[in-house]
């Protein structure tokens, strides 16, 4: 009876959970609801940014650091003694007792060591201490990390160095504060352990590569920034269910379940009203990401039942990224003030749409967006010049957009109906591409499609502008109006390493077309014509790159084959063309990533793929075993008892015994599934991260699905008091 009691406990939590919550409960609500009326009031208050050091900094320590800030000028190191002081006040003024320095090392989280500010003085009394050395430099042992063979265990010296273009914030804990202080982790050789130096590093060269091409344009600029603008999707389970379901906690998505009568077929979760519970954590979620200065914008119910997305508005892509991470630790945490845990995981229930991260890439001076292309787009040139840069960067590094989001959870979703294909290609919309076909075919572009007017058939509604192109969500890489959405990244993963990859090939892309254009100037082309040549000269060989069709389809796979896209389905297809020669030499040109850095990228990828499928064998292995095998055994022998006693009085029980005789096939299946996949298990495939990485794609996955499909069909069949497990009915829908 002890499953039978666990699960419908858990059952019963959770709709207590739902019916007996109100707005009204929780901490501080009232307090809560009235502070949000005047959300600007205190947007940004747990942050140290340009206002708080300007109130607190000398004038000109704060000069100085601006000049670092604003226009990347090397940092003086005069400043931090004050830059400290002036943060250990604020930080303190707001309960914080500990500083930490928060870095972003290669597992795709956060990581952190405390420290106190209080330190003991000669006459034993304690004092607070917090300089610029500590705010420069930090030293975390960390060689439990990752670093891909950059260093091993008996060469464990690592730093943290304060990066001053990302503000500093506090996190509110339940006895106090901590000073969160963003940092680039590296090792003792000076390699690159973390997402933000390879980050930093290609944002300085789009800027230095780009500020080039615009001098060509009569356009001085101080600095050019790659925007960032980041969709997070997630799913909300109760948490009493997230508990009882081992595959959740050890995995983040659930290995056995079968699809419930009612999924997302009928469209109705999509945009619908955000349920109360849901609602109360979302403006929660949003509260403290204000408090952080991250500008959430957006909030609604996602396609899949228990699915929701969060977004917020444009920001420069190294503070994006950061705050990208802490906005999904946000996520997580305050989820369970609500009895719910926030699964980022691209996957976490079969048969339904899974959870994405949609990338909105733009780069721009500080008053001009250089995606956006006007009114008459065949007319702007610098736009058009920008523009190819990126169809060019995108069509020569497919394989490295695609690498920069390969990992065991995204290859659950690729591919799917909610996702684009692992095959790389530009959707423009037809008036883009309509001006490039005419720069393909003549050499030049004439016009512009119009949008126009869309009239809606009623008087009482306005009539609407029309934009010239439609979108396309099967699209992997999109241009949407003035920027590009990468559609490919998932719900997990850091945005650091996609956004590293674009800044990057772009970087080269205008490097060289800038390159040309000066070839043709010094020629005496004018500027006009030079511009015509280039672009004359490059986009009919990058034509193939753009599609604007149906990327579902199995016609575009023939078709995108026939072109010679690459087609690289999984992650193991993927990950090798990150170290290709190349590339290597691309992002060593551009002084991103040394081939010594670049190849622990790939080694730790291929250990983390490893490791993930590993886990998820071992698990899948132990429910079937201990869970689902043992409540198959107690409902036949249910049967077998009324089966036998049946005899002994003379009554016919011919579904009994069919159903017996079925059930007792399916219990002999997955026995025998699981065997093979126990098997594989303990035959981890070599002795090599390689091998074994490989043994986990055709072995293991292959194995899993198998007792899935058994364990699955044997649900359907258990009866409800004797499934061990909550079904997809419950976690899908109680909310």
């Amino acid at each position: 009876m002890a499953p039978t009691s666990s699960r419908f406990a858990a059952i019963d939590a959770a709709i207590e959970g739902t019916t007996g919550w109100t707005p009204e409960e929780g901490r501080n609500g009232a307090e809560r609801r009235e502070k949000r009326r005047h959300a600007a009031q205190f947007f940004g208050e747990h942050t140290f940014g340009q206002n708080e050091m300007k109130n607190r900094l000398p004038r000109d320590a704060y000069k100085r650091l601006m000049s670092t800030v604003e226009s990347g000028l090397e940092l003086d190191p005069s400043v931090a003694d004050a830059v400290a002081v002036a943060m250990k006040e604020w930080a303190m003024e707001r309960g914080a007792t500990h500083y930490t320095h928060w870095f972003q090392p290669l597992t795709g989280l956060t990581a952190e060591k405390h420290d106190s500010f209080l330190s003991p003085s000669e006459e034993g009394r304690a004092i607070s201490e917090f300089g610029g050395r500590e705010l420069i430099l930090g030293e975390p042992d960390a060689s439990s990390l990752p670093s891909g063979g950059l260093r091993t265990t008996f060469e464990a010296r690592g730093y943290t160095a304060w990066d001053p273009t990302s503000p500093a914030f506090l996190i509110e804990g339940p006895g106090g504060s901590t000073l969160c202080i963003p940092t680039a982790y590296s090792s003792w050789a000076g390699d690159a352990l973390d997402q933000k130096i390879p980050l930093l590093r290609s944002i300085h060269a789009l800027n230095e590569e780009t500020k080039r091409a615009l001098k060509l344009f009569g356009v001085e600029t101080r600095k050019v920034t790659p925007t960032l603008g980041v969709e997070q999707e997630f799913f909300l389970v109760d948490r009493e269910f997230y508990y009882r379901r081992p595959d959740l906690l050890t995995s983040g998505r659930t290995l056995v379940g079968s699809p419930p009568p009612k999924g997302q077929e009928l469209e109705d979760h999509y945009f619908g009203a955000i349920p109360d519970r849901v609602l109360e954590y979302m403006q929660q979620v949003e509260e403290e990401l204000y408090r952080l200065g991250i500008p959430i914008k957006t909030r609604h119910n996602e396609v899949a039942p228990g699915q929701f997305e969060m977004a917020p508005v444009f920001e420069d892509a190294n503070v994006a990224a950061d705050h990208q991470q802490t906005t999904m630790a946000t996520l997580r945490r305050v989820a369970r003030r609500f009895g719910l845990v926030c699964l980022l995981h691209e996957k976490p229930f079969q048969g339904v749409n899974g959870s994405g991260k949609h990338l909105n890439w733009a780069f721009a001076t500080e008053s001009q967006n250089l995606l956006d292309p006007g009114e008459t787009p065949h007319e702007n040139m610098q736009f058009l010049f920008f523009c190819t840069a990126v169809l060019r960067a995108v069509e020569k590094h497919q394989d490295l957009l695609r690498a920069s989001v390969a990992f065991a959870g995204n290859d659950h979703r690729l591919g799917a109906n909610e996702a684009p294909p692992a095959i790389i290609s530009v959707f423009l919309g037809d008036q883009l591409t309509d001006i490039f076909e005419q720069i393909a075919e003549a050499g030049s572009a004439k016009s512009s499609k119009k949008g126009g007017i869309l009239g809606l058939g009623v008087k009482v509604l306005p009539d609407l502008p029309k934009h010239a192109g439609d979108r396309n969500r099967t699209s992997p890489f999109a241009f949407t109006g003035n920027k590009f959405e990468f559609r490919a990244p998932g719900g997990s993963q850091s945005i650091s390493l996609p956004a590293t990859v674009l800044n990057t090939i772009v970087a080269e892309s205008v490097d060289d077309l800038t390159d040309m254009l000066e070839a043709r100037l010094k020629d005496g082309a004018s500027l006009s014509d030079g511009l015509q040549g280039v672009l004359a000269e490059v986009v009919p060989g990058i034509r193939r790159i753009i599609f604007n069709g149906d990327g579902y389809s199995e016609a575009w796979a023939e078709e995108a084959e026939r072109r010679g896209l690459l087609n690289l389905p999984s992650t193991l297809d993927a990950l090798p063309h990150l170290v290709k020669d190349k590339n290597a030499e691309l992002f060593e040109k551009y002084r991103v990533l040394s081939r010594r850095e670049l190849e622990s990228r790939y080694e730790i990828a291929l250990g983390q793929y490893f490791h993930t499928i590993n886990i998820e064998g071992e698990t899948s292995a132990d429910i079937a075993r201990t869970m689902f095998l043992p409540a198959a055994v107690r409902y036949l022998n249910e049967l077998l008892e009324v089966w036998g006693r049946s005899k002994d009085v003379g009554i016919k029980t011919n579904g009994v015994q069919r159903t017996a005789k079925s059930f007792a096939a399916l219990v002999d299946e997955l026995e025998e599934a699981l065997e093979v996949l126990v098997e594989h298990n303990a035959d981890l495939g070599g002795d090599t991260v390689a091998e074994k990485a490989v043994h986990m794609r055709e072995k293991i996955i292959p194995a899993m699905t198998k007792v899935r499909d058994v364990v699955d069909r044997m649900e359907r069949i258990l009866p409800d008091d004797l499934r061990p497990l909550p079904s997809y009915r419950e976690m899908l829908f109680v909310r």
